[in-house]
């Protein structure tokens, strides 16, 4: 035991350099996998935690279009054992908002008439502000979405308008709303004192609405009572139903992608983590070959020559790996409390730190790398000490470097390229798994690079690909939210008169019932366009929009519920009445999940003859940079019944958030990578400056100067990177986003579209090249400290 204590403590001693790299790897590898782990299981834990604490709903019910009775549904459900139905609270909408001066865009509000004795379900948790039964007369409680992506603080006025009257009250809570506060909502309920609510809303034309709240003690028999209820409904129900796997799946779901770019890139770096100790070993047998046959000799068993390895290794693991699970925890934390900051009930988020999934972590990690180090120290066992004395080596070994050198010479003497691109191509051939050590670097460099700016330009160009992701790709849109000042006629006039209009069509909204055989019935959204779905931009996958009173397009989610494709007949329920539709086209899209569909004005008039949309008005323009102009113009001809936008602010309303939780993570993994392969790139060709140290003493003896000799062996290194950062290229914009298609299509999209600024790309992937030469320029640097003579004599 004592001679392999010795033996280690020798090479830990001796090589330092790459025992420091076998370090960071190990550690910024635990850091990674440690993370990621964290994260997914905090996620949901996270989540579940808040649900459970504000005995959240499982489904949301809303009603108030005179097909279904409230009051009548709510006594039902009070009655239904093993159900927890909450009274029915009424609200108004609005779209109206300013804050500081500014209309909020794209922010639909549900104004609750906030119940004086608070549901026993769906409670509200309190993020900031003192825990009431009710806001306060003149104020408010907001929910953590809208504070922070509005950056509201306690104290501060928001101004509403109903189209009639405008009134501003001050924010009194922030506070956590599990079903309408999520990230990437466009929805908020605002919640009101009883006396403000009657003051402001009461007046209002148009009929109250009522929203309420229901939890099973056992959610998975809901279908059971739901098929009950139809019973009761003589038919399905019509109206609006928000299902617990829509109100967590956006608070899930960055956090979801985070976690698998994080443990796909971790196990990229254990994997280079493990190459680099079969590297590091292989590289210390063949360079102490004598040693060990002298050893073997003397009667040291190849076991204990093995054991020192693994010792080494196990040690160099032990130090990185703790640190590394430390340093996870804060990283961590930072990710979570950036992109779970909605769920944020008070100061900080309780993370919850697994004591045994960590330590099951670094089990898994240590014994990983032991066995790896045992694998390739047993190349201990096959030496020979006859030969190891003789030739340094073994024999067969002798024999083949002897047959590559004359090779390698041949290649050398036959070309006729540069003198320097000579000894570069020449040092390529003799090192065959350092030059695939560093194709595999950059490459996965140059991928985690290019996915990452890729990814974040997808976001921040949105605009682009905005029909991808299941919007229009018009220029401004139209809010009406007072339709009583509202004048559709006068509006089109309007638009008719100015020249800079292109076309215009109309889109309202409609909840959708679907019968699902065996299965509760979908209830969907439903966009109803009189115009044409094509002139706005809507796009399908497969077949084609709708045009006709007897067709309909379906989200490709509704699709896969319902077993359905192209030319299929479809039953639907809108506004009570039964239709039953032909399928022509599918479309993916993020919002609702794709759990949607589109129609025709047509279909609506078949039962109602008089029907004309005007929720919501999409234009094109001859000339889209006069957006920001046409929308602002609107708004000051039309401000007591409409809000217009630009398509493009809209957009950022919701995505600017996701490129704002990306940055970190996707950042840091780079930075990462890039610090990891100049290091380890440096480590390699600084071993193989080492073995060929006499080469290149003859080459300075023979007139070739340091900086010659140093730009050959770059100039090697330059050519393998940028094959490697080619395949990075390919791999960053095809298979990673290739690997992310079963998160992704939880969401409602098939594929994911992607905005490819090919000099960008490109540009960034150069990083990767930069970042190997780098570390090979640095580590031939002793050849120029070193005269011709000590280099020979090496």
């Amino acid at each position: 035991m004592y001679t392999i204590v010795t033996l280690c403590s020798s090479y830990l001693r001796k090589r330092k350099l790459q025992n420091s790299l076998m370090v960071v790897l190990i550690f910024l590898s635990t850091v990674l996998l440690a993370t990621s782990v964290t994260i997914l299981s905090n996620t949901n834990n996270i989540f579940e935690k808040a649900h459970s604490d504000s005995n959240g709903a499982h489904q949301i019910l809303t009603m108030g279009e005179d097909v279904h009775n409230p009051f009548a549904v709510n006594h039902w459900w009070q009655e239904q054992q093993g159900v927890t139905s909450s009274g029915l609270i009424p609200y108004r909408n609005l779209s109206g908002i300013t804050f500081k001066g500014k209309e909020m865009p794209n922010l639909y509000l549900f104004m609750m008439d906030t119940p004086r004795t608070p549901s026993m379900i769906d409670q509200l948790l309190f993020s900031e502000g003192e825990k009431q039964t009710s806001p306060p007369k003149g104020t408010i409680w907001i929910p953590t979405s809208l504070a922070t992506s509005a950056h509201i603080s306690l104290g501060d006025a928001i101004e509403f308008n109903t189209g009639e009257r405008t009134f501003s009250l001050m924010v009194s809570g922030i506070v956590v709303d599990m079903p309408y506060g999520g990230p990437f909502t466009t929805n908020a309920r605002i919640w009101m004192n009883n006396t403000d609510y009657q003051l402001h809303l009461t007046s209002m034309i148009g009929s109250e609405q009522y929203m309420m709240a229901l939890r099973f003690d056992d959610y998975q028999q809901s279908s059971n009572y739901w098929r009950d209820f139809e019973n009761y409904l003589q038919g399905p129900y019509l109206e609006s139903k928000m299902e617990y796997e829509e109100i967590a799946s956006f608070y899930l779901i960055i956090n979801k992608i985070i976690g698998f770019i994080m443990i796909a890139f971790g196990i990229a770096m254990l994997l280079v983590s493990l190459f680099i100790i079969g590297f590091s070993i292989s590289d210390a047998i063949l360079t102490n070959y004598r040693t060990i046959g002298v050893m073997k000799s003397l009667g040291l068993s190849s076991q204990k020559i093995s054991a020192t390895y693994v010792l080494q290794f196990g040690l160099l693991s032990a130090f990185s790996i703790i640190p590394g699970l430390i340093v996870s925890k804060f990283l961590s934390r930072i990710i979570i409390e950036s992109s779970l900051s909605y769920l944020k009930a008070g100061n900080l988020l309780a993370i919850y730190q697994d004591t045994r999934l960590t330590v099951l972590i670094a089990l898994i990690l240590f014994g990983i790398v032991l066995l790896t180090a045992y694998f390739y120290s047993n190349k201990a066992r096959k030496v020979e000490p006859v030969q190891a004395i003789k030739y340094g080596m073994s024999e067969s070994a002798n024999s083949k470097i002897n047959r590559r050198r004359s090779s390698s010479s041949r290649l050398f003497r036959l070309s006729n390229l540069p003198i320097q691109l000579q000894i570069g191509l020449k040092s390529l051939t003799k090192n065959l798994k350092s030059s695939i050590l560093i194709i595999a670097l950059t490459s996965i460099t140059s991928a985690i690079l290019v996915f990452s700016v890729v990814i974040l330009n997808s976001f921040i160009s949105i605009k682009e690909t905005s029909p991808s992701w299941g919007y229009d790709a018009s220029h401004v849109i139209v809010t009406v939210f007072n339709k009583e000042t509202f004048s559709k006629q006068q509006f089109e006039d309007f638009l008719m008169e100015d020249k800079r209009i292109k076309d215009y069509a109309w889109l309202d909204q409609f909840t959708g019932v679907l019968p699902n055989d065996n299965n509760s019935p979908l209830n969907i959204s439903v966009n109803v366009i009189e115009g044409s779905f094509d002139t706005v931009g809507y796009e399908t996958m497969f077949g084609r929009n709708p045009i006709s009173k007897n067709e309909i397009a379906i989200g490709i989610n509704v699709a896969r519920s319902l077993n359905k494709n192209t030319g299929d007949i479809v039953e639907v329920y809108i506004e009570g009445k039964q239709h039953f539709l032909i399928i022509t086209g599918i479309y993916q899209s993020i919002a609702n999940m794709s759990n949607s569909a589109r129609i025709s004005a047509d279909v609506i008039k078949v039962y109602n003859a008089t029907y004309s949309a005007s929720e919501i008005s999409m234009m094109n323009l001859f000339d889209d940079t006069s957006a920001p102009q046409i929308a602002e113009d609107l708004n000051a001809h039309f401000k007591s019944s409409i809000s217009a936008v630009t398509q493009q602010v809209l957009l950022d309303a919701v995505f600017k958030e996701v490129v704002a939780v990306l940055i970190i993570p996707l950042s840091t993994v780079g930075i990462l990578f890039i610090i990891v392969t100049c290091i380890i790139i440096f480590s390699v060709s600084r071993i193989n400056v080492r073995k060929e140290s006499s080469t290149y003493g003859i080459y300075k003896s023979i007139g070739m100067t340091s900086p010659n000799i140093r730009w050959s062996i770059t100039s090697g290194i330059l050519i393998l990177s940028i094959f490697g950062a080619i395949g990075g290229i390919i791999i960053g914009i095809k298979l990673i986003p290739l690997a992310l298609h079963s998160i992704i299509l939880e969401y409602g999209l098939l594929e994911l579209p992607l905005v490819i600024n090919w000099p960008m790309s490109i540009g960034i992937s150069l990083v990767s090249v930069i970042a190997a030469c780098f570390g090979g320029w640095v580590s031939t640097k002793v050849i120029a400290k070193t005269s011709p003579r000590l280099l020979i004599v090496e």
